[in-house]
């Protein structure tokens, strides 16, 4: 007399709301770049960028963008690839993905918004050698697998983006009284002796307000500088 095999029990599918779920871990992946560690108010990364190309809005978001766009996916495909990736070339390797999506992401702003694209003239294509993209691909993405390295991607964009924006705010909006290229001062400012602060429009006035960002940053976080 046989017995019938009991089937094995199937294990339970995961919700969407389960996947996308962010364990504590992970989220500080994605929330430390924004505060704690951020790459250009604590380890002073991308500086060059973060003065040249925030005098006005536009120039400042459309940059954020593209950074986004090539640190997220960067870091994704050198994830995807670090176990096939010789150490002896790994260096050429991710400048290789770098330089592909930024030649993409180059290509797209001249197609969709080239007048931007020509004010930040030979800065997108210095995204291939930003410390920023470079050092997330050779710390994390070649250590860690492909979801992880595109939320580490996502927040240090994220975190480079925040203060690029907080930069071009300042600079924009007290060097030429506009926003995204509008005028927000009222003209009766101007004819009460309202000036606007030439300072800002210049490099000097960059570092001004980077330092008095990253001195206010390191303030409220209670940063110090290990010697």
């Amino acid at each position: 007399m046989s017995t019938a095999q009991a089937a094995p029990a199937k294990a339970p599918r995961k919700t969407l709301t389960e996947l996308l779920s962010l364990d504590k871990k992970t989220k500080r992946i994605v929330t430390d770049p924004l505060s704690e560690n951020n790459p250009i108010t604590v380890q002073v990364l991308g500086i060059c960028s973060a003065l040249a190309v925030t005098v006005q809005m536009n120039t400042a978001v459309v940059m954020s963008l593209a950074v986004i766009a090539v640190l997220t996916m960067s870091n994704t495909v050198i994830s995807l690839l670090r176990n096939w990736i010789p150490s002896q070339i790994r260096i050429i390797v991710q400048l290789s993905v770098i330089a592909s999506l930024v030649i993409v992401a180059d290509q797209v702003l001249k197609a969709f918004v080239y007048d931007v694209s020509r004010q930040l003239s030979v800065f997108v294509g210095l995204i291939i050698t930003n410390c920023i993209i470079m050092g997330r691909a050779e710390a994390f993405a070649m250590a860690n697998p492909p979801r992880q390295a595109f939320l580490d991607g996502l927040g240090n964009a994220l975190g480079y983006s925040v203060i690029l924006c907080t930069v071009a705010f300042g600079r924009e909006l007290f060097g030429s009284g506009s926003l995204f290229g509008v005028q927000v001062v009222p003209q009766f400012m101007y004819d009460l002796g309202y000036v606007d602060l030439g300072l800002m429009v210049v490099p000097p006035g960059a570092f001004i307000l980077l330092g008095l960002i990253i001195w206010a940053q390191r303030t409220w976080t209670g940063y110090v500088e290990d010697h």
